[in-house]
């Protein structure tokens, strides 16, 4: 197979160092411990769970904050989807997995995008079959979310259903025709179906819009993740469109006369 896929103005001055998070931080303790407030610890962890604000980015704290808000205030209307995905960046798909099954309980399709989460930890579990249920659920509030089509694809992928695969990544493709994410799995879906000329086209074009990705598309794509591992991530997607590219290549150079 293919591979896949406040204090003031002196804060205002210095956030964006260790120095300045660590000050941020140890004045927000102490709001929260002089005005309680769930909403507050919730806006607080927001802060700090945001990959596209990597001078704030804590997950550590960001997940003592969303526990304090949860504590402060149980029925705010996302901390279970918060504390969903931060179980799930850290491999605790369990404890994921209970907690966003809590917020759809609670929430239902208030918080459409909880479906999302959901399937994304299914499919991590092995889960292929709900995981696809979920994840189509999410998609008939959201048609269109590209990152939805092409996780989605991954988990039919995985099930086997390689040309549902490449139709739903076709689809995301109308809209967004020079994503790398999915050029590339619409390449994958190709391929397994026996489709390898076909699939030659989407792969090269992969290659070449994941030569242009920048950091900042990487931390749109993948908001929870710590930035600081951007570089790396999107070296090991160049490397990995490089090695189908090359299969393919190599697959029709095998079966020409």
């Amino acid at each position: 197979m293919l591979v896949t896929g406040v204090l003031g103005l002196a804060v205002l001055l210095i956030v964006g160092t260790p120095i300045g998070l660590a000050i941020q931080e140890t004045y927000q303790r102490a709001m929260l411990a002089i005005a309680p407030s769930g909403e507050r610890a919730y806006e607080y962890g927001e802060e700090h769970f945001d990959a596209q604000n990597p001078s704030e980015y804590d997950i550590d704290f960001a997940y003592q904050l969303f526990q304090q808000a949860l504590q402060l205030d149980p029925n705010l209307l996302y901390v279970h989807h918060e504390l969903a995905r931060i179980y799930f960046l850290r491999g605790d798909f369990g404890d994921a997995l209970a907690q966003i099954d809590i917020q759809i309980e609670q929430h239902g399709d208030t918080t459409a995008n909880s479906y999302y989460v959901r399937a994304l930890i299914e499919g991590y579990m092995g889960d292929y079959a709900d995981s696809a249920t979920d994840y189509a659920h999410f998609l008939k509030f959201d048609p269109h979310d590209w990152a939805g089509l092409n996780d989605y694809a991954w988990v039919l992928l995985k099930a086997g259903r390689f040309a549902d695969a490449a139709s739903t990544t076709a689809l995301g493709l109308q809209y967004f025709p020079d994503n790398p994410w999915l050029l590339n799995s619409n390449a994958i879906a190709l391929y397994e179906e026996g489709k390898i000329a076909a699939a030659q086209k989407p792969a090269q074009a992969a290659v070449a819009a994941v030569a242009n990705l920048t950091e900042a598309d990487w931390l749109h794509a993948y908001p929870g993740n710590d930035p600081n591992i951007a570089a790396e991530g999107i070296a090991a997607f160049r490397t990995a469109t490089a090695a189908n590219i090359h299969m393919i290549d190599a697959a029709l150079a095998s079966s020409t006369p």
